[in-house]
């Protein structure tokens, strides 16, 4: 085997078409913020918007997911997923009003719910244990790649036409159909159906109750932290606060995303070589270092060299935390182990994007950075002391 052969014709079509939807998402993420605020929205409803289309998402995640393991399909989950996403960006420069705005962002979670546990567990299934970390990493890295090129082509925009926000909803349409029809290029692998049945919406996260003992201690390790790692628009939003300016809060994502990028594949490498669990207790310290020192940031250089830290954060978790879940689960539920793990993580967003905005608001945003710094603190404490496997002893799940 080539030392590249994780880099199947999935992975690659697969990455291309997060790249080109992350592209349409990211040129309106870090001005979305900006743009809510420009029109009125108060920091709190910013934070509930963001942690409502976290909770949708985090719902229709576990949901689909088991639904694929079920049927044995991915494609068609995937497909329809990136079409909602597409779909839900034109909508953003319709009306500006809290209701649609609302449903726009729903639409484009729910989007994301449908795919999400497919795609990964189709990810999951090119490559063997000894190579996810790289694989996740590579993905990840792609992806990561359109959330440099979204906020450049963003910043590009404003430079030339300041405040004329609604026009990029607009263009974000394009990557995102470009997106779709990249997904009609995807084969299903053969597979053999979960003999689990679909249980309903409501109870989307049965498979937490079958799940091997090793997986409930890492995931619920990791949400635990989860719950208090609310939205990256609030860091853009104290950003704007101290004084940075429309242009310098874009440039400081881009940043952010550029390192992501260039580190997450390497990183994905030595996960795969050092363990999971050292990456990601790596990641959580410089989360930590992060948030804690937003609080007392109050320079443009100081803000860059924080964003710059905490896209090695993100590329040492993300794809790292993944493939970690993914080697804890029977293969035929790797869509609703990643389900789950992605829905949950989701549905705790939604906590903390709503705790974060409405403890911004009664105390001012260094006691909300506070409480996420120490909370990845003591979450990195716990994986690094406690006994925890990083592939599962058993590779099945009994009823």
């Amino acid at each position: 085997m080539g030392r590249f052969s994780y880099l199947t014709r999935a992975v690659w079509l697969l990455s291309l078409i997060s790249l080109f939807t992350d592209l349409a998402s990211e040129m309106l993420y870090p001005i979305m913020p900006l743009y809510l605020q420009s029109i009125g929205f108060s920091v709190v409803f910013i934070g509930l918007l963001e942690g409502v289309a976290e909770a949708v998402a985090g719902l229709s995640k576990g949901y689909f997911g088991q639904w694929s393991d079920r049927l044995g399909q991915r494609v068609p989950f995937v497909r329809w997923g990136y079409g909602l996403s597409a779909l839900s960006k034109p909508m953003l420069a319709v009306l500006a009003t809290p209701v649609w705005v609302l449903l726009a962002r729903t639409v484009d979670r729910l989007g994301k719910g449908l795919r999400t546990g497919a795609r990964d567990a189709l990810l999951s299934d090119e490559t063997t244990p000894a190579n996810k970390g790289k694989m996740f990493g590579f993905h990840r890295s792609v992806d990561t790649l359109g959330a440099v090129l979204g906020p450049t082509a963003a910043l590009l925009w404003l430079a030339a036409r300041p405040g004329q926000f609604r026009p990029l909803f607009l263009w974000a349409f394009v990557p995102g159909v470009l997106a779709v029809a990249i997904t009609l290029l995807l084969r299903e692998r053969p597979a053999m159906p979960s003999p689990r049945p679909v249980r309903p919406f409501w109870a989307s996260f049965g498979y937490w109750r079958v799940a091997p003992p090793a997986y409930r201690r890492v995931v619920g390790a990791l949400l635990v932290f989860a719950l208090f790692n609310s939205s990256d628009a609030f860091l853009l939003l104290l950003a704007r606060q101290r004084g940075v300016s429309d242009t310098g809060v874009i440039g400081l994502y881009i940043l952010y995303n550029a390192v992501y990028v260039l580190s997450a594949w390497p990183l994905g490498h030595l996960a795969d070589r050092l363990g999971p669990r050292r990456l990601l207790v790596g990641g959580l310290l410089a989360f930590a270092a992060v948030y804690g020192g937003v609080a007392l940031a109050h320079s443009g250089w100081a803000f860059a060299a924080l964003f710059a830290l905490y896209g090695l954060y993100a590329a040492s978790t993300e794809g790292v935390a993944k493939a970690w879940v993914s080697n804890l689960c029977a293969k035929s539920d790797a869509g609703a182990a990643l389900g789950t793990f992605g829905g949950l993580g989701s549905l705790a967003a939604l906590v903390a994007s709503v705790s974060a905005g409405a403890l911004w608001q009664m105390a001012g945003p260094g006691w909300a950075f506070a409480l996420a710094a120490g909370a990845a603190l003591s979450v990195a404490a716990y994986l690094a002391l406690a006994r925890l496997p990083e592939r599962s002893s058993r590779n099945v799940v009994t009823r």
